[in-house]
């Protein structure tokens, strides 16, 4: 599910999309990262920087999006305190999920006017860069239909939640690397009772080294989003 506000502004819809920034920026809490991101969204819209995704982790939080309920939230206020976990209604698109240390967060600022305005095409190549940085690692992932993310099998190693604000989006993704994946214990993911969570490490059946996996998005981001990118479907 996604969340759009305000009225297209008047930019040329078949744009060619200029080059991309990768930013990796550690652990960041996500109070902090929704405010770094909703500057980099002004900052975009007034071609200030160009087409940016931002790498990075938080520490332990719930969020709830727009389109979510709090039915989904499983763990008590008690629960929550007792393993140091934030809880955060946010305003992307989607319902609840974790974040935490082991996971890498990919918060995709992008103008769309330049990509013709197609959201649901945003979401398949958010899914592409992902599918293709886990390809990287020997990793076969895929989609579902009906849901979006990125799939094992029957079990996500990759949730997706965006907003979309005058055609800029951002939020973005979730990729568990090295993830207790207890934490997930405390919600229904992405409000989907019966398909499990995985991560990386769980699929490899061992360690996985963090800049290895960011290096990989990084590559594939500027396959997918890079200047050129918009004439190769996925």
């Amino acid at each position: 599910m996604t969340t759009t506000t305000a009225p297209p502004r008047p930019t040329h819809v078949s744009a060619r999309p200029a080059p991309v920034a990768v930013e990796r920026l550690g652990s960041v809490p996500y109070r902090d990262a929704w405010a770094l991101q909703r500057q980099r969204v002004a900052r975009r819209a007034a071609g200030q920087v160009p087409d940016t995704l931002l790498l990075l982790s938080h520490p332990p939080v719930v969020t709830l999006g727009k389109g979510g309920s709090i039915d989904h939230l499983l763990g008590s206020a008690a629960d929550l305190e007792c393993r140091g976990v934030e809880f955060v209604e946010t305003d992307r698109g989607g319902d609840i999920t974790f974040h935490g240390p082991g996971q890498i967060v990919g918060y995709a600022i992008v103008d769309l006017a330049t990509r013709d305005r197609d959201l649901h095409r945003f979401l398949r190549d958010l899914e592409e860069v992902l599918i293709r940085a886990l390809a990287a690692f020997g990793l076969a992932a895929g989609r579902t239909p009906d849901l979006t993310g990125v799939w094992a099998g029957d079990a996500k190693v990759a949730a997706i939640g965006i907003r979309v604000s005058r055609w800029i989006t951002h939020h973005g993704f979730a990729l568990n690397v090295d993830t207790d994946l207890s934490f997930f214990d405390l919600i229904v993911p992405c409000g989907i009772g019966d398909r499990r969570v995985t991560s990386m490490a769980e699929l490899l059946g061992g360690p996985v080294e963090r800049e290895r996996v960011e290096d990989a998005l990084e590559r594939a981001f500027a396959e997918v989003f890079g200047a050129g990118a918009a004439e190769v479907m996925p």
